[in-house]
């Protein structure tokens, strides 16, 4: 390097002499002293004043460019000090630069939840598991880390009424749907170099699963009773897809945010639900009620065997019990009393009697007060 800075200035000389020649150094092709040889003027030689003679650009720009290489009295590399001994020190600092870039492009950290890709002069090479791993210097080989552990979340549809994702169902039906799908890298070499624009990769596939999904069911299924089924559905399939387009994804789930009509026809579908709503209640009233009407018939007919198993033991006194309390469960409400016997009278009115009774013992309470 040193030889080569040395050649320079007889470059520049021998540059500065041809084709135009040595003595054209005046701005008018003279030799200073007003004087010339008729020969064209020497375009390397710095513009002055007429008959001043002095250093031509290239001289300038080479002394300038020794001066920081450490020759000529500039100092050194730059602004650094020269040797004890005299000698530059921009040999050392190329070196400290050197081993600096040595260590920075060589030497790489990958942490726990990364990969890092490792690319050999733009081409796939390897992938480096968590820890310090060593590689060839820059440009050579270039490492990309990529976290495989994060877990990304895209939202598709919004919850705000200005803005709808309308989905068509399998009864021919429109709903609003809005919903999320969470997924992480599975293999961050496929990640960075199968796919262009991953993440709309992504949004895409779980538009196209989710709309045929819902093509293939009921509205009242996407409005809630399936939507659990909806989305295992659609993670599967779109697990399926990715899978197909080697990108490297993993789906770790979708979650339905949001099921309702259009908003043209919002009003309408509360209302039907309202009226469902009351009709399920009705049933279910009626539902109750025949249970309990159930129970009772069950209740009595199980009185009723043990009844049966009592007769069939005495059949007589069982009967005889029976007439009884038949008798007296018709009788109890009857206004009138039957008793046979020849001295008696066969009719007593003994509950009028009673009532009178009773209204007669009112009317001197209230008359006492």
């Amino acid at each position: 390097m040193k030889r080569f800075f040395g050649w320079m200035p007889g470059i520049a000389s021998a540059m500065a002499q041809g084709p135009w020649g040595g003595k054209s150094d005046g701005p008018d092709g003279n030799d200073g002293q007003g004087k010339g040889d008729g020969g064209p003027r020497n375009p390397w030689t710095q513009p002055g004043r007429p008959g001043a003679k002095g250093p031509s650009a290239i001289e300038e720009l080479l002394r300038r460019g020794k001066e920081s290489f450490g020759q000529g009295g500039g100092g050194g590399f730059g602004n650094l000090p020269p040797r004890p001994s005299g000698k530059a020190l921009w040999p050392a600092a190329v070196g400290i630069l050197v081993v600096l870039w040595l260590v920075l492009t060589c030497f790489h950290r990958v942490g726990p939840q990364e990969r890092g890709v490792v690319t050999l002069l733009g081409k796939y090479s390897r992938t480096l598991s968590p820890g310090i791993s060593l590689t060839l210097p820059a440009p050579l080989e270039n490492v990309t880390t990529v976290d495989v552990e994060e877990i990304r979340t895209i939202d598709i549809g919004s919850t705000r009424a200005e803005s709808e994702n309308l989905v068509l169902t399998g009864d021919q039906n429109i709903i609003d749907l809005a919903y999320s799908v969470r997924w992480n890298i599975r293999s961050p070499e496929l990640y960075l170099f199968q796919l262009s624009d991953p993440d709309s990769s992504v949004r895409e596939v779980a538009e196209s699963a989710m709309r045929s999904v819902v093509a293939s069911v009921s509205l009242e299924d996407a409005l809630g009773a399936g939507r659990t089924e909806i989305e295992q559905q659609v993670e599967q399939r779109m697990q399926e897809i990715l899978d197909g387009y080697r990108s490297g994804i993993r789906v770790q789930g979708v979650a339905i945010k949001q099921a309702d009509p259009p908003t043209a026809v919002n009003d309408a579908f509360k209302a039907v639900s309202a009226a469902q709503q009351t009709a399920q209640t009705y049933l279910n009233e009626a539902r109750a009620a025949a249970q309990q009407v159930t129970a009772k018939a069950q209740g009595e007919a199980a009185a009723f065997d043990k009844v049966y198993e009592q007769y069939k033991l005495a059949p007589d006194v069982t009967r005889r019990r029976m007439y009884y309390e038949t008798m007296e469960g018709v009788l109890s409400n009857v206004d009138k009393t039957i008793v046979e016997s020849g001295n008696v009278t066969p009719f007593l009115p003994l509950p009028e009697l009673k009532r009178r009774a009773q209204a007669s013992t009112a009317q001197n309470a209230g008359e006492g007060q």
